[in-house]
């Protein structure tokens, strides 16, 4: 069964960070890249970071440089580390394999909330 949760969101300041996780099924995490998403209130969703399976990263520029995507093939689980973050970035947050073509229009998971305010 493919199934996909987020978790690590929350409210921060601007300048603060958070770390976020996602928990994917060992069937399609290990043997695909993987990425994460956000969807600001009004508008689409869009894939912000990306990973291979080998580790290859790549960012959209908005985040290039604050960001960084991580995962661990044994634990099945893929991270988000952001830094610097910006009222800008206030979104829900998803996993999904990418790039987005590839993203399992079903399995999208319930996404975790990141609220960047003063």
């Amino acid at each position: 069964q493919v199934q996909f949760v987020e978790s690590g969101g929350g409210l921060v300041r601007p300048g603060g960070s958070l770390r976020l996780s996602c928990a994917a099924s060992g069937r399609i995490f290990s043997g695909t890249a993987m990425g994460w998403y956000r969807q600001a209130p009004g508008k689409q969703r869009v894939l912000v970071a990306s990973i291979t399976r080998s580790g290859t990263t790549s960012y959209a520029d908005s985040v290039q440089g604050r960001f960084t995507i991580s995962r661990d093939n044994a634990k099945n689980t893929m991270y988000l580390q952001m830094n610097s973050l910006k009222p800008e970035d206030t979104a829900v947050y998803y996993c999904n394999q990418a790039p987005s073509v590839y993203a399992l229009a079903d399995y999208w998971g319930q996404g975790t909330q990141v609220t960047v305010s003063s």
